[in-house]
């Protein structure tokens, strides 16, 4: 089990807080993270894989002037999708994720790699940018492990027992 999936699901526990997930190039990747940890119906609502911008549009309200002006893969598009998917889901938190996996569809302006994490809660919503390296499966996997490292820092550390 994933170390950091654990301690989200401790934190979000310990909290009260509930969680969902909007993915597109992790595929569902970070929600099968966190519903790998025991228990994690009692936090985890729902997540959403919106591979496609026609769903990141319809299905979680991307403006669609902010995919024309900024592309699917940006801070923006991670904005509000996090943004939407957590009022979707009646949620605490929502986090997102879009980003370039490959091997192709990089460009000069958006190489491989290039992703997109965003975090959206009562305080409002952040995201930062990533460039990973790596293999299309590690691309993923960073990506969603930099998703958890967003969510904990979001969240209270649960005192020792």
């Amino acid at each position: 089990m994933n170390d950091l999936a654990r301690r989200l699901a401790e934190a979000l526990t310990a909290s009260g807080r509930t969680l969902s997930t909007a993915e597109s190039c992790t595929a569902g990747g970070l929600a099968h993270i966190i519903t790998r940890v025991p228990g994690a119906s009692a936090f985890f609502v729902g997540g959403v894989v919106a591979y496609a911008n026609a769903v990141k549009s319809s299905l979680l309200g991307v403006a669609e002037e902010t995919l024309d002006h900024h592309g699917a893969v940006s801070a923006e598009v991670a904005e509000e999708m996090a943004t939407s998917c957590r009022r979707l889901f009646a949620t605490d938190l929502a986090a997102s994720i879009t980003g370039i996996a490959g091997p192709s569809g990089g460009t000069a302006d958006k190489p491989v790699g290039l992703v997109f994490v965003a975090v959206a809660g009562a305080a409002g919503v952040r995201s930062r940018r990533f460039v990973f390296s790596g293999e299309r499966d590690e691309v993923r996997a960073r990506a969603a492990t930099a998703a958890l490292e967003m969510l904990l820092d979001e969240l209270p550390v649960p005192s020792p027992p």
